[in-house]
């Protein structure tokens, strides 16, 4: 649709060009009850001009060649007006590669009626064989984003970014009355219909949970204080993703981060490596790909830290040229009519050398952390994340489940005090990122033994 408009770019400016079309699907059942089925649509055209330093921006809910004009027009103007009043005389952004890529991945929008009857299948599944639960919920959702970015000086894209998944999260209640949650996601990258063949490829994921709910049931609180935690792969990843991928953003780092003076210095264990990857992590396709940004920059991998030093920023093309580092495709837009910001795509922590079951067995006394539900950090990387899994170790076996609890702490202080990294990594892609426009990313790694301060009853 936009691709014949490359001539009503203004020269001497860089213009991006945007079309989007966003899907979302969702079937919730709770207790066997519908209690909601929805799907959300949006599209629509959106510009973004450069100009000395300054942006103009217009956005149309409308997917049209005549809206995409008009957007793009409204946007020069915009730029030159505020390059005149502010005159900023910044100059114009450096240049990087240009070519095009074609569209990366196919998106089948099944009929709602696919949704429930998937969910009712598995939620038959969980009521016949676990009856005496306190509630169940399963929900389905898909959701997907469709883009064609024309820019004046980089890549001109088609991409698709689909993903399909299903929750389920079981609930009991204790001999004292307390009521007990556990939750788990799966699926991943993909049309519903192909992720999702057949309920019965997740009973036996069911099963294991609901043998989770069960140890949990029979539970113990932590003991409160500094403990040797084993985090799994999902929990590390969270870390990486919330504790430290958030601080090398160039523009937190540009507004005060911990990390910018700690460019080159030693901010974990040397047994600590972490990358954003574009879109193929450890010789297999990322859970969520990502091959050109919304700034038209062809996507490479943004290295972070590399055997416990900080070695690198994610950026965007004008923070790139402050810095003086290439960008490397992370300026990503959730809606048409949200401007790019820098974003995280698949952020991993790398694998190490050795096995669970011997991290566990050198393990005299402490937690193996297996689920989150929730995290948070703040530029200073001070963390806080909530445990819904986890086992006490003791003598290098694993004892009692163990109650709802946090950990919490400051992220470099706590990479320091890693000695054991697992050779198996986990990726979690289920949530969106929230920073200003809520985004779809993958985080990921194995286990990390550490340090950690755990709360209590």
């Amino acid at each position: 649709m936009i691709s014949s408009l490359h001539g009503s770019f203004k020269p001497g400016a860089h213009s991006e060009l945007r079309a989007q079309r966003s899907l979302a699907r969702r079937v919730v059942l709770l207790g066997g009850n519908l209690v909601g089925n929805t799907r959300q649509d949006s599209q629509g055209v959106s510009a973004r001009v450069y100009s000395n330093g300054v942006y103009g921006f217009a956005s149309a809910a409308d997917l049209s060649q005549d809206a995409a004009r008009k957007a793009l027009d409204t946007a020069s103007q915009n730029a030159l007006f505020l390059d005149d009043k502010v005159r900023p005389g910044k100059g114009a952004l450096p240049q990087i590669a240009h070519g095009s890529l074609p569209r990366q991945a196919d998106f089948n929008d099944v009929e709602q009626k696919r949704y429930l009857d998937f969910t009712q299948a598995l939620d038959s599944y969980i009521s016949g064989k676990y009856p005496g639960l306190a509630s169940r919920t399963v929900v389905a959702t898909a959701d997907s984003m469709e883009k064609q970015l024309l820019t004046s000086d980089g890549y001109a894209a088609h991409t698709l970014a689909p993903r399909s998944y299903v929750y389920v999260i079981l609930n009991a209640v204790t001999d004292k009355g307390m009521p007990v949650e556990v939750f788990r996601s799966f699926g991943g990258r993909g049309s519903f219909d192909t992720v999702f063949t057949d309920p019965a490829a997740l009973y036996g994921e069911v099963d294991r949970l609901y043998e989770h709910l069960m140890n949990k049931r029979e539970g113990t609180f932590a003991k409160a204080g500094v403990a040797t935690c084993i985090l799994s792969g999902e929990l590390s990843g969270i870390l990486a993703h919330e504790a430290v991928g958030h601080t090398v953003e160039a523009d937190l780092v540009l507004g005060g981060s911990v990390a910018g003076p700690m460019l080159g210095q030693m901010v974990a264990s040397p047994l600590v490596s972490m990358t954003d990857f574009a879109h193929t992590a450890f010789d297999q396709t990322a859970p969520l790909p990502v091959y050109v940004d919304d700034e038209g920059v062809l996507a490479e991998d943004a290295e972070l830290i590399r055997n416990g030093k900080l070695v690198g920023f994610m950026l965007n093309r004008e923070l790139g040229r402050h810095y003086n580092m290439r960008p490397q495709g992370n300026a990503r837009a959730f809606a048409f009519n949200d401007e790019p910001l820098i974003r995280m795509r698949n952020t991993a922590i790398h694998p190490g050398p050795n096995k669970l079951q011997d991290m566990i067995a050198g393990t005299e006394e402490g937690y193996y952390l297996m689920y989150t539900n929730n995290g948070q950090a703040d530029t200073t990387g001070e963390f806080m994340f909530g445990v819904t899994l986890g086992y006490e170790i003791k003598n290098g076996k694993l004892g009692q489940a163990i109650f709802d609890t946090t950990i919490s702490g400051v992220a470099f202080d706590m990479l320091k005090t890693v000695d054991m990294v697992s050779d198996q990594v986990t990726w979690a892609s289920s949530g969106f990122c929230g920073k200003k426009q809520p985004m779809p990313v993958g985080v990921g790694g194995p286990e990390l033994r550490c340090q950690v301060m755990i709360g209590g009853r």
